[in-house]
């Protein structure tokens, strides 16, 4: 617990030296996702991503997001995974649109710890990403890319209100804190936070719906501009296990 309360006033602090900022930019998205986890057996699982996500005031696209990544369970409390991530991102405010998009392709790694409660199941995520977003200006893009580390940390809490044989009903709440680190990283080490709120419907044992809202404070390169953005995301949640061949005699 002595951790979590380190972490917990680091990322009070980081807030709070983010907001004294001025120069600060509202913005209202939309963002959808579909997530598939297939499991391969009782220990590994691979999980893939579709996300996209608009401005919703003159509608725009922001940013487009495949991921792919690998999961295997230690135990019961405990599990990893490495992934890969590619976004395409074609405009971080709806006022300027180009006629290109710059992409970025992302490697990750985390390491989750949960813990059930009756319940309430808690649960943290520690991530490192290593990004690589091509370099571009405002007419195009330019030859190269630039590189940069990001270390992540969430902690989020999940109250199930009810659950009857397949089918469930239960609240998320998240606060996400996440960190640049780098040669690149000049002004903004501190990168965003993320405030998260959503309520979950498991339809079945394969399928479940998710809606919520997501704050995103975020610190832009020059260190004194900022995104606040109020976020409204729909998740679909997808199930899928390898069939095992059955023996005939």
């Amino acid at each position: 617990m002595k951790i979590i309360k380190i972490l917990f006033l680091f990322l009070v602090c980081s807030i709070s030296n983010a907001q004294t900022e001025k120069n600060i930019n509202h913005q209202n998205l939309l963002w959808t996702r579909y997530h598939n986890q297939l499991t391969l057996n009782n220990k590994w699982s691979l999980n893939t991503e579709f996300d996209n996500r608009i401005f919703l005031k003159s509608v725009t696209e922001n940013v487009y997001v495949i991921r792919v990544q690998g999961r295997y369970k230690i135990n019961d409390h405990l599990e990893t995974g490495v992934g890969f991530a590619y976004f395409s991102v074609a405009t971080q405010e709806p006022e300027l649109n180009y006629d290109f998009n710059i992409p970025e392709y992302r490697v990750q790694q985390d390491i989750t710890w949960k813990q059930n409660l009756e319940k309430i199941t808690l649960n943290q995520r520690f991530q490192l990403e290593e990004r690589f977003i091509h370099n571009a200006n405002k007419q195009e893009l330019l030859s190269g890319t630039s590189f940069s580390w990001r270390f992540r940390y969430r902690i989020q809490g999940e109250y199930t209100f009810w659950k009857k044989e397949t089918q469930f009903l239960k609240a998320i709440v998240s606060d996400e804190l996440l960190i640049n680190f780098g040669k690149k990283i000049i002004k903004n080490t501190f990168d965003q936070n993320r405030i998260y709120g959503a309520i979950q419907y498991g339809i079945n044992k394969n399928f479940a719906v998710e809606l919520g809202y997501l704050n995103s404070f975020q610190q832009r390169a020059s260190g004194v501009d900022y995104f606040n953005r109020d976020i409204i995301r729909f998740s679909i949640f997808h199930k899928l296990r390898v069939q095992k061949k059955v023996k005939t005699i």
